[in-house]
């Protein structure tokens, strides 16, 4: 009952788990997601390098963004020119089981997905989803 409750309250405005979901679940917060997993420090511009197709201004709101909801370390060094490094944080570490679960999902349903988009008349194009190895 509790359970279902609490799924209810998504369907309000101002819920917070709708936020959190929100913030954690855009293409770009994944991206960086995954690119810090594989690499687990990172400074700016690897992470750019990383993650095709990132502004500058975007990777820098997505940082700042991960960094306020503790799921990304931003570490500043003391020393000119300054040094910034960027890790997932315990928090961070603990949403890649849970990502990965969504990217396995994605994988098996992918080619069905791709087959009811076109029978619809969408475009089934492979690049239409985002493909993880």
């Amino acid at each position: 009952m509790e359970a279902d409750k609490q799924k209810d309250e998504i369907f309000v405005r101002d819920c917070p788990i709708r936020n959190i979901l929100s913030r954690i679940s855009d293409k770009w917060s994944i991206l960086v997601i995954f690119t810090l997993e594989q690499t687990a420090v990172m400074r700016f511009g690897e992470l750019q390098r990383a993650i095709p197709d990132i502004s500058q201004k975007m990777l820098t709101v997505t940082l700042r963004t991960l960094e306020q909801d503790g799921i990304v370390n931003r570490r500043v060094y003391a020393q000119i020119p300054p040094k910034v490094e960027y890790s997932l944080t315990s928090r961070g570490q603990s949403l890649l089981p849970r990502l990965n679960a969504l990217i396995d999902w994605a994988k098996e349903q992918m080619d069905a997905i791709m087959e009811d988009r076109a029978r619809s008349g969408q475009k089934a194009s492979a690049t239409s989803i985002i493909q993880y190895e």
